[in-house]
C-alpha cells in the first residue's frame, strides 16, 4: 500500500473514533440533564368566512354566545416533587402525564414512567386513568386500577409527584 492510503485510512479512523467518543458524550449528557421541556401554546387563528365579488355584503353575524365557566376543575397543579409549582390549564382535550415529551405534563422523575397516565372529560366529569404505568397512579392512598373519577382538591400521586385538581 502507498503512502497516501495508509495516510487516509488513519485520517479516517481518527474521524470514525471521534464521531464515536462525540456520541457518547451526547448520550451522557441526555441522561444526566433529562429530557428539554417543550413549551406549547395553542395558536388560534380567526377564519372569517370568504365571499365572492358576485356576493352581497352579508350583515355581521352576531358573537356567538359565551358558555358559562364549568365548575369542575380548571388546572391541575404539582403540588410536590421536582416540578412544584407548574399548573396546566384543564381544557377538553385530555391531559397526558409523563416523561416523554410528547406528554401534555412532562414530569422530570425517574419514577414516572414515559406515559404515565391520563386525565381526560366525559360527561362533565374529570377521570383519571393509569396507562399501565410500572409504579401505578394513586389517588389519595388508592392505586387506580381503572378509569377512577375525580373532582377539585383530589390528591394524585405519579412516581414522585404529587399533582392536584384546582379551581
Amino acid at each position: 500500500m502507498s503512502e497516501l492510503t495508509i495516510t487516509l485510512l488513519r485520517l479516517g479512523y481518527l474521524v470514525l473514533l471521534w464521531l464515536f467518543v462525540l456520541t457518547a458524550i451526547a448520550v451522557l449528557r441526555r441522561d444526566l440533564y433529562g429530557t428539554r421541556v417543550v413549551q406549547r401554546r395553542l395558536r388560534v387563528r380567526p377564519t372569517a368566512p370568504r365571499r365572492t365579488p358576485t356576493q352581497p355584503p352579508e350583515a355581521a353575524p352576531a358573537p356567538p354566545p359565551v358558555p358559562a365557566p364549568p365548575a369542575g376543575p380548571r388546572r391541575i397543579a404539582v403540588t410536590g416533587g421536582p416540578l412544584r409549582g407548574t399548573t396546566v390549564p384543564l381544557g377538553s382535550a385530555a391531559v397526558l402525564i409523563g416523561r416523554a415529551p410528547s406528554c401534555t405534563l412532562v414530569l422530570d422523575d425517574d419514577y414516572s414512567s414515559q406515559r404515565h397516565a391520563r386525565l381526560y372529560q366525559q360527561g362533565g366529569q374529570w377521570y383519571v386513568e393509569d396507562l399501565g404505568s410500572t409504579n401505578g397512579t394513586f389517588v389519595g392512598r388508592e392505586r387506580v386500577t381503572e378509569p377512577t373519577p375525580v373532582g377539585p382538591g383530589t390528591q394524585l400521586r405519579v412516581g414522585q409527584s404529587t399533582l392536584e385538581l384546582q379551581r
